[in-house]
């Protein structure tokens, strides 16, 4: 198939979409709705709901010719419960006839109202503190994996073994004649076994070290000792950098799998949210939404009433993760950031499961139809989206994000938590001299009194 054709048929197809959308009968021209939207002025403040119900409302009034007046409520929940009535009530009692909230649909919803088209598209997220930065212990090891710290080790004690066992032997072999008293033993004079152990942790350590025989088979095992020292002190350096400059402050999860994997870790979502929501409505018995449950279960304030009530709980010592849509989310981070200055929040880096929102409308509403048709004509040109970064404009240093400490353009000075290991290790060693040096007092005190006393 040519370009030109290709282009022809694509024109074509787009013509007859519009006008199948324009030839399609308004139900709503000239139609007066009273809606419910949570977000209006006249409704108290803190009720949640989405922040884009009201100028969808403003373009589906303008391009479907009919006007609309808000009704006032004082609660967001939309279905019914045992305290007290729902926003669903307002359509069975004909006290309006649109609902502009988050309606996820669901089976029992389905059969009770209708639901327009899909106007909000998002992800439920995870809401985690932003992690403190942490004392940098483990950078002195990190730069080999356990077998070749366990391989150095066997190395070490193997080669201190082959050289003294080679000098022991030369000795013996150099030793001189028989004694004359008719023992038959050989003089044989020894060397400082000490020797081996300063030469092979001195150039393990980058010290250096005189061999202590010239011999060549102990010349050959201490020359091979060398190059592979230089190797594993050559890796070990170069890799060690990076472990010390790394940033440490880890995030308190990554996805909804780190919550299931540790128990330490509560999870919080809104009562009427959509992880609540789905919990209740979905009854699989897969692993993963069972250990849901189950960690639902074991936090006595895992679910909050409102959005403000688990934040409160967000401290940053605690264990807790706040899991909702990542517009409300948002707003979350957006509102602490105004009200501290600083970034208290952020979002983890995988999402749990993504969601659909719906307008709600009386059980065989004649406007169903055209709602749903005005909606997609939104979603056709894109402006769903594209007004997020009208209501909810995000501050670069606090946008939700995982911060970046790789700043380009200041250097960073290296801080001590960052070399914590190497001070760790400094004191250990240090500790040991110490106890080394007392034990050596001890057993020269116990040969002096044990020499008194022979005297």
């Amino acid at each position: 198939m040519n370009l030109p054709y290709l282009i022809w048929l694509i024109c074509f197809v787009n013509i007859l979409i519009r006008v199948s959308l324009t030839s399609t009968p308004n139900s709503l021209n000239g139609q007066h709705l009273r809606v419910i939207w949570t977000r209006w002025s006249g409704n108290p403040k803190g009720l949640l709901g989405p922040l884009k119900s009201g100028v969808i409302l403003e373009y589906l009034s303008s391009r479907l010719n009919f006007t609309y007046e808000m009704i006032r409520v004082t609660h967001h929940r939309l279905d019914p419960s045992e305290k007290g009535e729902g926003l669903f009530n307002y359509l069975w009692d004909q006290k309006c006839e649109l609902v502009a909230q988050d309606v996820v649909s669901t089976f029992q919803r389905n059969k009770v109202v209708d639901l327009t088209a899909n106007c909000i598209f998002d992800n439920v997220a995870f809401l985690i503190p932003v992690p403190d930065e942490t004392a940098n212990i483990n950078a002195v090891v990190k730069p080999f994996q356990w077998p070749i710290w366990v391989g150095l080790g066997v190395s070490i004690v193997c080669v201190i073994v082959v050289l003294s066992s080679i000098q022991r032997y030369l000795e013996y072999q150099t030793a001189g004649q028989l004694t004359n008293d008719g023992g038959g033993l050989r003089v044989i004079t020894k060397t400082i076994t000490g020797k081996q152990y300063l030469y092979v942790f001195g150039n393990l350590l980058s010290q250096g070290g005189c061999c202590p025989s010239h011999r060549l088979p102990y010349r050959l095992v201490a020359g091979v000792w060398s190059l592979a020292a230089f190797i594993f002190v050559q890796a070990y350096t170069s890799t060690l950098f990076t472990y010390v400059v790394t940033p440490i402050n880890h995030p308190l999860i990554n996805s909804i799998y780190d919550i299931v994997d540790s128990s330490d870790i509560n999870l919080l979502v809104r009562e009427s949210g959509m992880i609540n929501l789905l919990l209740k409505s979905n009854n699989q018995t897969s692993r993963l939404f069972g250990e849901i449950r189950k960690n639902l279960d074991s936090y006595p304030y895992s679910r909050c009433p409102l959005i403000s009530d688990c934040i409160k709980l967000m401290t940053p010592e605690s264990r807790n993760v706040f899991a909702d849509a990542t517009v409300y989310l948002k707003d979350e981070i957006r509102k602490d950031f105004q009200k501290t200055g600083k970034c208290n929040f952020q979002i983890a880096k995988e999402v749990f499961i993504g969601t659909a929102s719906s307008f709600a409308l009386a059980k065989n509403s004649p406007y169903t139809k055209s709602l749903s048709q005005g909606i997609l004509e939104l979603h056709q040109i894109g402006l769903v989206d594209f007004w997020d970064t009208w209501f909810r404009p995000m501050s670069p240093q606090c946008d939700g994000k995982p911060q970046n400490v790789n700043k380009k353009d200041k250097v960073m000075p290296i801080s001590l938590k960052k070399v914590t290991g190497a001070f760790l290790v400094l004191l250990g060693g240090m500790s040991l001299s110490i106890l080394a040096f007392l034990g050596e007092k001890i057993v020269s005190f116990r040969q002096r009194r044990l020499a008194v006393v022979t005297i």
